[in-house]
C-alpha cells in the first residue's frame, strides 16, 4: 500500500475529500517525525509505539574489504507493534491461509 492508496482508503471511510485526508495524513506523519527528531516517543494504544533508540559506538567490519570501521554513537527510530495489532494481523493472515 502506498501513501496515495492510504489516502484513498481513509477518504472512503471518513467521507472527507482526498485533499483533506491527505492534509490530515501528512500532518500525522509530520507530527510523528517532529516528536522523534526531539528524542520523544509516541504511543498509539492498540497500534504500537514509536521510539528513538540510542546505539552505542562500536567497531564494525566493512564486508567488502574486511577493514575495521568505527561507527560512532547514533540514534535509530524503532517501532514496536502492540499485542492487539499482532493478534489481529495473525488472525487475518491465518484466515487467508497464508501462514508463514
Amino acid at each position: 500500500m502506498t501513501k496515495a492508496d492510504l489516502v484513498d482508503k481513509v477518504s472512503e471511510g471518513t467521507g472527507l475529500t482526498k485533499l483533506e485526508t491527505e492534509a490530515v495524513i501528512e500532518g500525522l506523519f509530520t507530527s510523528i517525525l517532529e516528536y522523534m527528531k526531539n528524542g520523544k516517543g509516541i504511543e498509539i494504544r492498540g497500534f504500537g509505539t514509536f521510539k528513538v533508540k540510542k546505539k552505542a559506538p562500536r567497531f564494525a567490519r566493512n564486508p567488502k574489504t574486511g577493514d575495521k570501521v568505527f561507527v560512532p554513537e547514533h540514534f535509530v527510530p524503532v517501532f514496536k507493534f502492540s499485542k492487539d495489532f499482532k493478534s489481529l494481523v495473525n488472525e487475518g493472515v491465518q484466515s487467508l491461509g497464508k501462514e508463514e
